[in-house]
């Protein structure tokens, strides 16, 4: 189909592989696949994915295994492949380092086929997502520290109260569905919250905005 996102899925379990490529949405086409280091900088030099699914804990990388996604990046490179995280592991290291190399973005394996592939299109596009709880660990890999950190009270007057709750949400990786949830809104009003708030703040994308919020330690 004309919208599909080409993947390669880089784990070192078969049988997650399997029930990750039957669990995805049809517009996700899987080109490749990997077990380890050297065979995942192949298929991807080979196939040229438009996102490379990547556990962050991977054999082959010539050291400790829990650097193998790192690995993975920047021995793919130079590359078009975005890298969108995809590992059990929630620890704040392993999401500094991973993103710090280069990935656009870090769920983890407790999510569900569409939330996968929800992910997969928002990282081929162009934004960052990540679970909830992992965003505020953006801010590491943003270098902010407590010097460099702008005055906000000016920007975040232009927001509505509502906005505000929806902005934080947002900026730390929830899906559209789960900020509806969380504020006991329609998915709807979430979407028109978000396009008010980018539009206010004068900027284009979830991934600015999770960068705008990181920076102004707002998570």
């Amino acid at each position: 189909m004309a919208d599909s996102i080409r993947i390669v899925i880089v784990d070192d379990h078969s049988i997650f592989r399997s029930g990750l490529r039957a669990d995805l949405d049809a517009s996700v086409d899987v080109v490749g696949e990997a077990a380890d280091v050297p065979s995942a900088i192949a298929v991807i030099r080979e196939t040229q994915p438009d996102v490379v699914l990547l556990d962050v804990h991977l054999p082959g990388g010539g050291g400790d295994d829990s650097t193998g996604g790192e690995s993975v990046i920047r021995g793919a490179m130079p590359t078009s492949s975005r890298f969108l995280a995809l590992s059990v592991s929630d620890a704040a290291a392993d999401v500094v380092r991973v993103i710090r190399a280069g990935a656009r973005g870090y769920i983890t394996k407790g999510s569900s086929g569409a939330e996968v592939s929800g992910a997969v299109h928002a990282v081929a596009g162009g934004d960052a997502v990540f679970s909830p709880r992992l965003a505020g660990f953006v801010l590491d890999a943003f270098g902010a520290v407590a010097g460099e950190i702008a005055t906000a009270t000016d920007e975040l007057d232009r927001l509505s109260a509502r906005e505000q709750e929806v902005m934080r949400l947002i900026a730390r990786g929830y899906a559209y569905k789960e900020v509806a949830s969380e504020l006991f809104i329609s998915i709807k009003t979430v979407e028109t919250h978000v396009s008010s708030v980018l539009r206010k703040l004068q900027l284009s994308s979830r991934h600015e905005l999770t960068v705008w919020a990181s920076e102004r330690r707002l998570l």
